[in-house]
């Protein structure tokens, strides 16, 4: 398989410093990441302020301003250049060379800004990034806190994602968009040029397609021969050029499905047409050092490797949006994502979880008063979420509201995600509060094992277990946080392998269709994670889970 590495520029290097987009590489690429001014100090990018990694001392305000000053390569060309964001949290307002740019509200996805009237191709320039972060619940916030404890962690601040620039020419490609079945692709570009020539290869059986097309705006059809379909197993990846005269962009694609069947009676998850058990943990993307960033975009490859290793083939990224980079690996190694949307508004321990944990999981969520504003807010960032993360090929479904957190109008919501991407499943209410349109019945269970009973729609168990245990050395503070104490490795074994035999494998026959484990890693005072929050020790016996979740692969089978 032909990595896709081989087509990124040479001079993209490790350490947050590969190319940031891996899915739309161009030639043209400069780098702001490094080191920044906040406050008269320097602090390190892409790191929020509250990490160690950024080198940020004192109170983090909730306005700051960013300075770089930075020359352009003498070979990067003057076209048309833009400035590139992956994400800041939460309010950032641009300035190239004292010259407005704009404006960006929300902290979980990228922007960009023509700077092609504000850049100085000789001589110094300087980038002014003024920042508002207040950790209004008007926007996606996730799970950060101003009083961190439990649940609830360290809130980040500023420029969490790479800084770049690119140079562009006339009636270049602007985005493209690419929906795999099993014999080919559905293909649009963007592009104002009059045609574009699209070369697709894959390594894996020496498949070479070249054609020339008339851009006629609308998308177009590609069959392939000998199509090579990408699985958990093997996940084979297409490379694709698309140029123009005078612009090229390089990308992949992969060839999927994801739907949901009458298998024998019972309607289940399927990848490419076949029954598939999404087995996999909870990933909240918190990390020791930079919090919302690990200290090198290959941390991300480990993470994936290390589940994979102990027998999961898929990862719920909790209410966050990664860097691209880790969807990209997600692709390469055949690791299925389940993507949440990033919350806002206003949650009540009493309503959202005292409630439905003990006493009733059912209530409306038209009744529930929150701002109009706060509604167009969550509904722009979950359609650009869509639109952002469509291409890649590990993602499987989405999630929309978890836990009844900001919940409101689920029913109108799903049919917006859909509209937007019928490939997909959804879990329109993760846990609880069920109302009438969603893919799946997706429930929480902690503290013990009870009977589950799947109905007409797929169910997935879409958090379970989450058993505290600490590892000596290895805890990030003493108010620690979990569900049902274990003293050792072995004990949280045992309740996993309990909880799989009286609650997991009896409903399959039914329509449970997966697990997700509470979680990957400790973060911060909750330790209940496979792993610890700096990664260095796994807490439980890798052979010995990976053989509990083959068994319960071969269970499955024998269930469809």
């Amino acid at each position: 398989m032909r990595q896709i590495y081989e087509l990124m520029p040479e001079n993209v290097t490790t350490g947050w410093s590969n190319y940031p987009r891996p899915q739309f590489v161009r030639d043209s690429f400069y780098n702001l990441n490094g080191i920044w001014k906040v406050s008269g100090q320097e602090v390190l990018v892409p790191f929020c302020l509250q990490s160690a990694k950024s080198g940020f001392a004192g109170k983090v305000p909730e306005k700051i301003t960013y300075e770089k000053h930075f020359r352009l390569p003498e070979d990067f060309t003057k076209n048309q250049v833009f400035l590139h964001f992956g994400a800041v949290d939460q309010i950032a307002e641009v300035t190239m060379n004292g010259i407005y740019l704009g404006r960006h509200e929300g902290g979980y996805l990228p922007f960009s800004f023509d700077v092609t009237d504000a850049i100085n191709l000789v001589g110094e320039n300087v980038l002014c990034v003024d920042v508002t972060d207040s950790l209004s619940h008007l926007y996606p916030y996730g799970k950060q806190k101003k009083r961190r404890g439990g649940m609830w962690y360290t809130p980040v601040s500023g420029i969490w994602q790479s800084v770049w620039m690119e140079s562009v020419s006339e009636n270049y490609v602007k985005g493209v968009k690419v929906t795999p079945d099993l014999k080919g692709i559905n293909l649009k570009v963007d592009t104002e040029a009059a045609e574009y020539r699209v070369t697709i290869s894959c390594d894996y059986n020496d498949y070479i397609y070249e054609n020339t097309f008339e851009n006629k705006g609308k998308a177009f059809r590609i069959d392939i021969d000998d199509p090579q379909l990408w699985t958990c197993e093997q996940p084979t990846l297409y490379t694709m050029r698309i140029q123009t005269h005078s612009d090229e962009i390089k990308t992949y694609f992969a060839l999927r499905t994801v739907t949901i069947e009458n298998v024998n009676g019972v309607n289940r998850i399927c990848l490419n047409n076949y029954p598939i058990f999404l087995n996999g943990v909870l990933d909240q993307g918190y990390y020791c050092d930079g919090i919302f960033t690990p200290s090198n975009e290959e941390e991300y490859t480990r993470d994936i490797l290390r589940m994979k290793h102990l027998g999961y083939n898929i990862l719920r990224k909790h209410i966050k949006i990664e860097p691209e980079y880790f969807y990209y690996q997600c692709d390469k190694l055949g690791m299925l994502v389940l993507q949440d949307m990033v919350n806002n508004g206003h949650y009540s321990f009493f309503w959202d979880t005292v409630m439905p944990t003990f006493c009733s999981k059912k209530a409306s969520d038209t009744l529930r008063i929150r701002s109009w504003k706060r509604k167009k807010i969550f509904v722009s960032h979950m359609k650009d979420t869509v639109k952002h993360l469509y291409n890649h090929p590990c993602i499987v479904g989405y999630t929309i509201f978890n836990e009844g957190w900001g919940q409101f109008d689920s029913d109108r919501i799903y049919d917006a995600v859909k509209k937007l991407d019928e490939t997909r499943f959804i879990d329109s209410t993760s846990g609880w509060f069920k109302q009438k349109k969603s893919d799946v019945d997706s429930e929480h269970v902690y503290f013990k094992n009870i009977e589950l009973k799947p109905e007409e729609r797929p169910m997935l168990l879409s958090e379970c277990g989450g058993f505290q245990y600490t590892v000596k050395g290895h805890v990030f503070s003493n108010r620690i946080y979990g569900y049902g104490g274990c003293g050792s490795g072995e004990e949280v074994l045992t309740k996993i392998s309990e909880m799989y035999e009286q609650m997991v494998i009896p409903a399959m026959n039914q329509g449970l269709c997966g697990c997700i484990y509470t979680q990957l890693s400790d973060v911060e005072d909750e330790v209940n994670g496979l792993y610890t929050y700096d990664r260095k020790a796994c807490k439980i016996d890798a052979a010995k889970m990976r053989e509990l979740n083959q068994n319960l692969a071969k269970i499955y089978e024998k269930s469809i």
